[in-house]
């Protein structure tokens, strides 16, 4: 037979599609592509989905943020190679199947009836037994025990012998199947809840994201989603008596608009605390507002409780401050005035802040967030938590339980609640911001009480605490009034004077005048005035404990520094009581008297003055009142895979179920006539050889037997019987 030119052209281009074929089918392809599935996967969990770049650039650096980006590490789930991966590993699977899947049908639904006695000789697991009564008897019986024994079974006659052909398990074959198309099925439900409707909508409607601070209701079609968008994730922030009909999707090159068919009211948002602070419980009550019928349907959301509406689950993810209304009280923290003003804000919001301090046009406060209850652990042994945050060098340890305005504590943990707290960033004229988190009310510190203002120059680092003690009527007028009071040259004499006065008698005026003059100097450093000690970092004189340790470096050898730095202190803490009692003349109050609770006053007023040079804010905001606005923050989800996932799974399940702990097992009897009655020749297989198998086979030969009445042949041989049968077997076992 004559092959044509045509035919073997036609032969021949069939080849590569027939390799290409049996590789995307093949085991080893479906794995590999399984394997980088499961790398992918394990990327997109241990690194932020979906963050902000910068946050990224923060973490890694410009040059690897970079990369990771081009990647697609930051968007795994909706990578444009993730989604290739998935269709790759549904054609696969499915080819995969298609393959085998006949075959499989088939062999289930055969019943392999086409073997003879010779073939069953061959296997593994067989017996034989003479059987005294007749091949019809037999076979009666046999086909009984199958039927008792849990096989299905069919019976055939053939060339004067009977063949019985049983199967059990023969479903496994389905689990098989059921599993492969389970991971077509899956593949299929992540690919509808992927980002790829919405980027093909993006290339075929021109839909372009928005980077925007536009309102809402005034971004174009052009940035927007309409209500039938089959597929979205998104997130919608509710105030509490207000509503919203749009959520935000994100996008890595700004936001898209998805209008929802329903408008969401939150009425209460609800929040329930643990003793540490964490949140045990919250809960959004809303209404849903039909935009078609104009229903009001109520609803109560809670976590992992969603409530769904026309297809769209609605999730509650967290919760954020509304736009609360701050009362505020500010303090100026630079120059000789105390002079305190009314300020207020809300949270979201930003106010100039010239107009309640002097000198601070340009400046704003930008409100961050409003906390009602912290629970924390205010107690800090190491002081690392204060303004200044690391101890200074030099000498420290003369300056050690001096340096931070933080009461030591032995506590390691001291948790409770602190009460109300608003945070805020500072801007000045460059755009440059420093963040502050204030405290409303004074908090026990080590048996003192101390208003918190923490402040942090990076969004990643922890707040550094400065502690103004609080006076006898539980505010920070008396501290105000002392910072402001030492920042006047003329009080400062008059404190020095004061000091020495009492320190030292009238008869030694020369000593008197010394003393003076060391108070004096003393007090002028401690307040930052002595400009040839040095500038702190972004201008301005050195003050506090730093400007009295560079004083001493310079000044005073190295050997007599630790005595200097002892007798300088006691000499502050001495002059800075006089000050105290001038500022309280002053303001028409009489002198303090000596107790200890006044010494710790001096003494924590002396720490909060050394920190309040590195607070670096013109301005301190003391919390008055307030009212409370809370904001729900919900995922919005129409994920129509969802379900498909749901029945990919219950098929896995199924299949690895069916494939594990179903096993298929086959059994035939073939009977033939004898001079003697009947022989049966039993034989039994299995597509897993286990030792449960054996023994299996063990208890059904010896349940065959019970039944025919008879012995295993090959049992007997060792009596006398004959041996030619096993012989046989055996051969045909070799060959």
């Amino acid at each position: 037979m004559s092959v044509t030119t045509s035919e073997i052209e036609v032969k021949s281009g069939q080849r590569p599609m027939r390799r290409s074929i049996e590789l995307l089918s093949s085991m080893r392809f479906a794995i590999s592509l399984l394997v980088v599935l499961a790398i992918a996967s394990i990327i997109g969990t241990v690194l932020t989905q979906d963050d902000p770049y910068p946050n990224y650039v923060n973490q890694f650096g410009p040059f690897w943020a970079d990369i990771f980006r081009s990647l697609s590490l930051y968007t795994v789930y909706s990578a444009w190679w993730f989604m290739l991966i998935l269709g790759f590993l549904m054609v696969s699977v499915s080819l995969c199947v298609i393959r085998n899947a006949p075959k499989m049908i088939a062999d289930m639904k055969s019943w392999k009836d086409k073997v003879r006695e010779s073939s069953l000789r061959a296997f593994h697991h067989k017996g034989e037994f003479a059987v005294h009564g007749t091949r019809a008897e037999a076979a009666a019986t046999l086909a009984k025990l199958s039927g008792r024994l849990g096989y299905k079974f069919v019976t055939r006659e053939s060339n004067g012998a009977t063949l019985i052909a049983a199967k059990r398990g023969a479903l496994t074959k389905l689990g098989y199947i059921s599993a492969h198309l389970a991971i077509v099925i899956i593949c299929l439900g992540g690919l509808l809840d992927s980002n790829l409707p919405i980027k093909l909508q993006m290339w075929m409607f021109n839909k372009t994201p928005i980077n925007s601070g536009a309102m809402i209701s005034d971004i174009s079609p052009d940035h927007r989603l309409s209500e039938s968008n089959p597929t979205f994730r998104g997130y919608a922030w509710v105030p509490e008596g207000e509503h919203v009909s749009t959520a935000i999707l994100n996008q890595p090159s700004g936001s898209l608009i998805q209008d929802l068919p329903f408008s969401i009211q939150l009425n209460k948002f609800i929040v329930d605390y643990y003793s540490t602070g964490m949140p045990k419980l919250f809960a959004s009550d809303i209404v849903v507002i039909d935009h078609k019928t104009g229903a009001r349907v109520p609803a109560r959301v809670e976590v992992n409780k969603p409530f769904e509406y026309d297809g769209v689950s609605i999730y509650q993810s967290s919760f954020q401050d509304g736009g609360s209304q701050m009362q505020m009280t500010a303090f100026p923290m630079t120059g000789t005035s105390a002079k305190s003003a009314p300020f207020s804000g809300t949270i979201g919001n930003n106010t100039p802040l010239g107009k309640a301090v002097p000198g601070a046009d340009g400046q704003t406060i930008e409100f961050a967030d409003f906390r009602a209850i912290n629970v924390e652990n205010i107690s800090n042994g190491s002081g690392a938590n204060d303004a200044r945050g690391v101890a200074h060098q030099t000498l420290k340890q003369a300056f050690d339980e001096r340096l931070g305005s933080g009461a030591k504590s032995s506590k390691p943990l001291d948790l409770h609640n602190v009460g109300p707290s608003v945070q805020y960033k500072v801007r000045d004229k460059d755009g440059q911001a420093r963040e502050y988190n204030n405290y409303m009310l004074p908090v026990d510190v080590g048996g003192e009480k101390m208003f918190l203002a923490g402040m942090r120059v990076n969004p990643d680092d922890p707040f550094r605490y400065l502690r103004i003690p609080a006076d006898q009527g539980g505010t920070v007028n008396e501290w105000m009034n002392l910072r402001a009071i030492l920042e006047n040259p003329a009080m400062r004499a008059a404190a020095a004077h004061r000091f020495a006065q009492r320190s030292v008698p009238a008869s030694s005026a020369d000593l008197q005048q010394h003393l003076e003059e060391s108070a004096l100097r003393v007090l002028t450093l401690f307040a930052g005035a002595d400009s040839s000690v040095g500038m702190v970092q972004g201008g301005g004189n050195i003050g506090g404990f730093q400007a009295i340790a560079a004083f001493i470096d310079r000044s005073v050898p190295k050997g007599e520094q630790e005595k200097a730095a002892g007798l300088l202190l006691r000499m502050l803490e001495g002059a800075t009581w006089d000050l105290w009692q001038e500022a309280r003349e002053q303001a028409g109050e009489p002198d303090a008297v000596p107790t200890p609770e006044t010494s710790q006053f001096i003494q924590s007023s002396i720490n909060a003055i050394s920190d309040s040079f590195l607070y670096g804010s013109p301005v301190y905001l003391q919390l008055d009142s307030f009212k409370q606005v809370q904001a729900s923050v919900f995922q919005l989800t129409r994920a129509p895979g969802k379900k498909v996932v749901y029945l990919g799974s219950l098929l896995l399940v199924l299949g690895i179920f069916s494939m594990f702990y179903v096993r298929e097992r086959r059994l035939w009897f073939w009977i033939k006539d004898t001079d003697r009655g009947s022989n049966v020749v039993m034989a039994m297989s299995s597509a897993r050889k286990t030792f449960d198998f054996d023994k299996e086979f063990t208890q059904t030969r010896d349940a065959v037997g019970a039944a025919l009445g008879a012995r295993p042949v090959d049992a007997a041989d060792h009596a006398g019987a004959s041996s030619a049968a096993p012989s046989a077997g055996s051969q045909d076992s070799t060959r």
